[in-house]
């Protein structure tokens, strides 16, 4: 059924409500927006350096309350979700924690949304839409008894059913479900797109987040070595056959580690299955969507939004004429989305905010970076206040095959780095890759480096013909520019690429123009500034101690460039030589 809209007016003296939206689930968020503004978000393992940080009590009093601006001031909306029934009977608690910590607004309105819920106003609201088919696809979302809105199947499904994926059709004025696939959390029978890529991910990388090394492993094995069957889809709702249950069980046959070449090739076409297999049931889903819809446009967000391969096939072989995916789709989005419901539905405002910069981190303060900058007597400094002459410090350093990390303004807020937070190299020396992965990111060798190209260039090197601002698709590499940009070109000959235009960042465009003036690639690689296990670096001083417990050879942090005495990077200029 159509969920109307409320229309009334809020905000301290009649100006914009000051609303506040928070995520408790796995990788907690929080977010700040004054009405349309967003003022900050960020995500709470950028805080306290631990990844995918679960939102837990005490986090706004501990945490948050002192570390990021603007919390002191009255709330006049304020908006939270969970997916945990540990944390739903903790409630008491939680108010007990706000009430002593926040100032609320005497007429303050409060709401508590489902998970889904939060993941759709997080994907429609701030799209560039405005109607559109919404679909949410996760691992698992909160339980029927919890959610906050109904569709057509709710009546007489028992509370300890859970949702996996759920579909909406949207406007600017209401949001309508149009139904769910549940899980039973009781049974031992797993189901859903979300949960499937999870057992897989589990069958070789144990811990949480590592979906993005099985989506990288998948190119370097065969789909059909293991003679697995295709996923069951029925009315978009996905069911996981025996076959995959059982195999997905073998825990021991399939974890990843060890020299042993059988064993890889064995873990390598689990992951090319299990790739192929989510693609083609995301396919048909939103096939399905389509057609219950008509809609030519679908937004679309849940952790399986991260999976780049997969979201380029949205575009190419669905019906949707243009696809929407929030730079944040996972977990994290969802405090997002939490502040876009308090604004829409309880302050009867206009949502005019949209998702066109990732760059929501509150801003570090000039005296942060200097500071950070000036503790390094143990480095060379240089401060150079002209921009421009930073752009060609930094492309006379990536031209000689140096690795520069680059930490620029307000951190990007989903999980990739989008040059405010990045390790930038040359692409056109494909060792380049190996040593980043190993030495700088320690991590497993199979793993791709992104492009960041200027986007007037991009289709001379891509196969792709739209701006591509927050690395969210995985489009092909052209077969000439496979040899040119080897550091950056999967082993399936694909890139996960980020697109620079004239109205995006102005340091990054005039970065990109410096380096292709001398080697005529508008292209650089571009990966995140962290270690291994360790969340992307959020402030100066951390941006600093990752700089010296790594062998990048430079540090911009403008206005200053810090570089290492002895003067090694990881490549020497011979081998730039032998490279290009």
């Amino acid at each position: 059924m159509w969920k109307q809209s409320v229309r009334q007016g809020v905000g301290g003296g009649g100006g914009a409500p000051v609303v506040l939206g928070i995520n408790r689930t796995q990788d907690a968020s929080i977010c700040l927006m004054h009405g349309s503004e967003l003022a900050w978000a960020i995500q709470k393992e950028r805080l306290t350096r631990h990844k995918h940080h679960w939102g837990r009590l005490d986090d706004v009093r501990k945490i948050y309350a002192a570390r990021l601006p603007g919390l002191d001031a009255p709330i006049d909306i304020l908006v939270e979700c969970y997916s945990c029934d540990a944390e739903f009977a903790r409630v008491a608690e939680y108010e007990h924690e706000l009430a002593g910590t926040l100032a609320l607004a005497p007429a303050c309105r409060r709401a508590r949304i489902s998970h889904h819920l939060a993941h759709v106003y997080s994907a429609f609201h701030p799209s560039p839409f405005d109607d559109a088919a919404v679909m949410i696809i996760d691992g698992q979302g909160s339980r029927v008894a919890d959610l906050t809105e109904t569709w057509a199947g709710a009546a007489g499904v028992p509370g300890d059913w859970c949702e996996v994926a759920s579909f909406y059709r949207a406007d600017r004025q209401r949001v309508a479900c149009l139904g769910k696939q549940l899980w039973n959390r009781d049974e031992r029978q797993p189901a859903g797109l979300g949960m499937f890529y999870f057992l897989l991910t589990q069958a070789m990388f144990p811990g949480e987040g590592n979906e993005g090394k099985v989506m990288g492993l998948a190119p370097h094995g065969k789909a059909t070595a293991l003679r697995l069957p295709p996923l069951d889809v029925r009315d978009g709702q996905v069911t996981i056959p025996q076959r995959w249950r059982d195999l997905l069980a073998e825990r021991g046959r399939f974890r990843y580690g060890g020299a042993d070449d059988a064993r890889f090739a064995d873990i390598a076409n689990l992951a090319a299955a299990g790739q192929r297999a989510f693609e083609e049931a995301l396919l048909e889903v939103a096939r399905w969507l389509h057609g219950k819809t008509g809609a030519r446009k679908l937004c679309f967000a849940g952790g399986t939004g991260l999976n780049c391969s997969a979201n380029e096939r949205l575009l190419r072989e669905t019906p949707f004429r243009r696809v929407f995916i929030p730079p944040a789709p996972s977990d994290a989005g969802t405090a997002i989305g939490c502040a876009l419901y308090g604004l829409a539905e309880l302050g009867g405002a206009s949502c005019d905010f949209r998702w066109t910069s990732d760059y929501m981190g509150p801003a570090p303060q000039a005296s942060q970076v200097e500071a950070a900058a000036q503790s390094c007597a143990d480095l060379l400094i240089e401060r150079i206040d002209d921009p421009g002459a930073m752009c060609a410090r930094m492309a006379d350093l990536l031209c000689q095959a140096r690795v520069v990390a680059l930490y620029q303004g307000r951190s990007e807020f989903g999980p990739r780095a989008l040059g405010h937070r990045s390790i930038l190299g040359d692409p056109r020396v494909g060792a380049m890759r190996d040593d980043i992965n190993a030495q700088i990111k320690q991590r497993e060798w199979f793993r791709p480096l992104a492009p960041m190209v200027l986007l007037e260039r991009a289709e001379e090197f891509f196969d792709l013909c739209r701006p591509v601002p927050f690395m969210q698709y995985a489009a092909p590499v052209r077969e000439r520019a496979v040899r040119i940009i080897p550091a950056v070109t999967h082993v399936d000959c694909t890139a996960r690429l980020q697109t620079v235009g004239p109205d995006d960042d102005p340091f990054l465009r005039a970065l990109l123009h410096e380096f292709e003036a001398r080697t005529g690639v508008p292209v650089l690689l571009n990966t995140s500034f962290n270690r291994r296990e360790e969340p992307i670096v959020e402030t100066p001083a951390e941006a600093v101690e990752t700089f010296r417990r790594t062998p990048i050879h430079a540090l911009a942090m403008p206005p200053f460039l810090l570089r290492k005495r002895d003067g090694i990077g990881l490549l020497d200029g011979g081998a730039l030589e032998r490279q290009i």
